[in-house]
């Protein structure tokens, strides 16, 4: 299965799926708070590389993942981001709580880290 978070230092990555809907956005709340609770993250960075669609529970998520790390300090941002989800990340009021990153890789050589599974 395609590794869904990566963790490098203190920045979480969410390899976010082809679409965001109600199924994987409760298996990345899901996942994202897990790895919250054991790793010391202060940044959650959103890639949507491979993201075609977007409805309200990926805004929920994304919106509930920006609350939970504004807790300690941190911050969320999206990178890859196409048209279509960027036009819904702005009608949705998101783009005021997030950063939009223009081009970072999944990968990042030579960075303490690992990587989880979607179902971990």
């Amino acid at each position: 299965m395609r590794e869904t978070f990566q963790v490098r230092d203190t920045i979480l990555t969410v390899l976010v799926p082809k679409e965001l809907d109600h199924h994987t956005a409760e298996e990345i709340r899901i996942g994202a708070d897990r790895i919250l609770e054991r790793e010391n993250i202060k940044s959650i960075r959103f890639d949507f590389r491979n993201t075609e669609f977007m409805d309200s529970s990926g805004i929920g998520v994304i919106m509930g993942r920006y609350k939970n790390i504004r807790l300690v300090g941190g911050r969320v941002s999206a990178a890859h981001v196409n048209e279509r989800v960027e036009k819904i990340m702005r009608m949705s009021g998101l783009l005021k709580f997030i950063t939009v990153e223009q081009e970072r890789s999944w990968d990042t050589a030579g960075q303490k880290g690992g990587s989880y599974g979607a179902h971990e």
